[in-house]
């Protein structure tokens, strides 16, 4: 009776845990679509979070040169709140460039490519960039 109830437990233990649990998913180091800087992506609670954890460069995604942004700076929070959703996760992406802060779903690509998607309302209204995993 012990030895079932403790089976129960452990399967209930393992169905409470979430998505990403137990498998590296978009979890690690990443570098961003600019190549500007390193995120990492790291479990926040029950969602997951990404902060830079290096910087490269200060250049702008959308115009050649540097960005008219502050720079990046090591520890800026760029992704919040990432909840699994569907084939990927859901959540929050700030762009430091303008300021704001964006609808986002990502998903892998293989191990080693994060397909990021911001949007604004709907993901029809979105871009799209590719993550790179680092080592």
């Amino acid at each position: 009776m012990n030895k079932a109830l403790g089976l129960i437990l452990l399967g209930a233990t393992a169905l409470a845990a979430p998505a990403w649990a137990g498998a590296p998913g978009p979890l690690g180091r990443w570098l961003s679509a600019s190549g500007n800087v390193e995120v990492t992506i790291h479990p926040c609670g029950a969602a997951l979070c990404g902060a830079v954890s290096r910087v490269f460069a200060n250049n702008s995604m959308e115009h050649p040169g540097p960005a008219a942004s502050p720079p990046a700076r090591i520890g800026l929070q760029l992704l919040s709140d990432f909840r699994p959703d569907g084939d990927g996760w859901t959540g929050r992406l700030f762009n430091r460039e303008n300021g704001n802060t964006y609808d986002c779903h990502m998903t892998l690509q293989g191990p080693n490519s994060l397909v990021m998607h911001a949007y604004v309302l709907l993901p029809l209204f979105g871009k799209t960039q590719i993550w790179r995993r680092l080592r």
